[in-house]
């Protein structure tokens, strides 16, 4: 089926689109520092119209819907929730660090996917690439960089870092383990469609950010007021 895949969770944004064969036939990917609100909806337009697709030529739209930042996330959901019900599509739900995973389907090894959460946390999740298979480990978390450090020192065979955070649990780890190459780090327009394939399709108003933690704002707010606070 025909998937838009869109990612804008992070500093960086993409998008592609996968055939009915599986093949990505369009994809692109900025890292500036233009806000996605100016950016994501023209570059999806203008990849779609190089590739002479409309919104009525796909399937479903795919969008990555946590963790990451807050404001992409909105602006992600957003944009594929408005696409998706004026045209009657349905939408998918990925993981953004699911997405990131499936950077390295023809790389054997574990896959830790790590984005920077602050606070001396990363957003993570550990994933087994195997003969082209990507197959999660453990859920999406928030997790300290030391409690992480300790949970890869069991973990056998080739380690790969990757996601914005990846630098941050290289320094951690004392650069024990490989770093991915730059441009695999981050999540992609493709990663999102592969991760896509599969899952629940669902409708436009039932799509909804993934934060896995309160914005510092209101954790400060929460903290003020002597109420627990849930990283």
């Amino acid at each position: 089926m025909m998937i838009l895949g869109i990612d804008s969770s992070a500093v960086s944004a993409g998008c592609a689109l996968m055939d009915d064969s599986g093949r990505i036939i369009a994809e692109q990917f900025l890292n500036t520092k233009h806000t996605h609100s100016q950016t994501l909806l023209p570059m999806v337009e203008s990849m779609m119209k190089c590739a002479g697709v409309t919104v009525d030529d796909l399937d479903a739209a795919a969008v990555t819907v946590g963790p990451g930042s807050f404001t992409g996330l909105r602006i992600g959901v957003s944009t594929v929730k408005g696409m998706c019900f004026g045209a009657g599509k349905k939408c998918i739900a990925v993981s953004s660090l699911e997405a990131i995973a499936y950077n390295f389907p023809g790389i054997d090894g574990t896959i830790v996917c790590c984005m920077d959460a602050r606070c001396g946390q990363v957003y993570n999740a550990v994933f087994r690439s195997e003969g082209g298979v990507i197959t999660r480990l453990c859920d999406d978390r928030a997790i300290r960089l030391e409690d992480l450090t300790k949970e890869l020192d069991s973990i056998s065979g080739r380690v790969i870092l990757a996601g914005d955070g990846a630098e941050l649990a290289h320094k951690a780890t004392e650069q024990k383990y490989d770093l991915a190459p730059y441009p695999l780090r981050f999540q992609r327009g493709s990663g999102v469609c592969f991760a896509a394939q599969g899952k629940e399709q669902i409708d436009p108003a039932a799509l909804m950010p993934s934060y896995l933690r309160l914005p510092q704002a209101e954790r400060e707010r929460l903290a003020r007021e002597g109420k627990p606070v849930n990283e």
